[in-house]
């Protein structure tokens, strides 16, 4: 069984193989007729126990580029708000036939326990799992550096020497621990920086380092800088006094997006929580990545499912992906 879970597990090779197949699903996606018949006949199950815009259309939109039939199932108005067991639901999907299954849920962990349970035959795609993993995001935001820094070389390329600084709620953000892996895999040197209370108590022993100042983060140049949104839902606590004191800490406000180097993009996962972690002039401004993010998603997902159902290039052997 084919599957991806994480990037802590995922190899250099395997994350450049991802990327370097995602290249050429971008290029397919600038045609006029952006169809290809690779997944005819696979069905791609999206199974979303969260709240989900970008994530779940980007899977639907690469699912369907590639030819395959899609299901969307939200725990929302099904027999999971009944009390249905994740169990349950996996030999549902399994009866119907469902050649891979990508699953968003609360709980972390969840999409392991459907891959390795035995449930269910399909490929499984984790598509976030409570504060756990994000994978497919922190792909398509390494997709994003490639392409912005390395442009029509960027294919085989690694991100060695590529500085990217993570900003604000790493305590509950997948997608920050998800980029940890992945951009330290692929040779980047990553900065964590936010309030003390906002980042994860064995930080210590990821592959990063850590800054509390945002000023001088920005002055230290990095190539990137990842805005993360605040996560309210999953806060039970008084993780800072105020949005307003946040925002002038750790916000990107026109202020300090006049001081970033000229080269430095703007990254975030979306959805933004304008005014608070980032301004509108800085989500809007030329150096943002925000929408180039949304669409290389569906090329990164596009490559995924193809890696996972189709196996690799002609005359490449498949192999797994974590």
């Amino acid at each position: 069984m084919r599957h991806l879970l994480d990037t802590q597990s995922l190899s250099r090779e395997d994350a450049l193989r991802i990327l370097d197949v995602a290249e050429d699903m971008s290029d397919t996606q600038s045609r006029e007729i952006k169809k290809l018949p690779t997944l005819r006949g696979k069905t791609v199950v999206n199974l979303f126990f969260e709240d989900s815009t970008r994530t779940r259309i980007s899977f639907e939109a690469a699912a369907k580029r590639l030819s395959a039939d899609v299901i969307n199932f939200a725990a929302k108005g099904s027999s999971v708000s009944k009390g249905e067991s994740l169990q349950d639901t996996a030999q549902t999907l399994q009866a119907i036939g469902a050649d891979a299954v990508v699953v968003r849920h609360g709980a972390s962990g969840a999409p392991r326990t459907l891959a390795t349970s035995g449930w269910i035959s399909a490929g499984v795609v984790n598509a976030g799992d409570g504060t756990h993993e994000h994978p497919t995001q922190a792909l398509l935001d390494a997709f994003t550096i490639r392409k912005r820094t390395f442009g029509a070389d960027s294919r085989g390329r690694d991100l060695a020497g590529i500085r990217v600084t993570v900003v604000g709620d790493v305590l509950h953000s997948r997608v920050a621990r998800s980029n940890v892996w992945l951009l330290h895999t692929l040779g980047a040197e990553v900065t964590l920086v936010g309030p003390p209370t906002l980042l994860p108590q064995n930080v210590s022993m990821w592959p990063v380092t850590v800054e509390y100042d945002l000023d001088r983060a920005i002055a230290a140049a990095p190539d990137a800088l990842m805005m993360l949104r605040i996560q309210s839902e999953r806060m039970h606590a008084a993780y800072f006094p105020n949005e307003r004191e946040y925002s002038r800490r750790w916000g990107l406000d026109p202020e300090r997006l006049a001081q970033l180097p000229g080269a430095t993009m703007v990254m975030h996962p979306g959805p933004m929580n304008r005014g608070l972690e980032i301004s509108a002039a800085a989500a809007d401004s030329p150096r943002s990545t925000v929408l180039e993010q949304v669409a290389n998603g569906v090329a990164v997902r596009m490559a995924v499912l193809y890696l996972l159902l189709a196996g690799e290039r002609p005359g490449d052997e498949r192999e797994d992906l974590s």
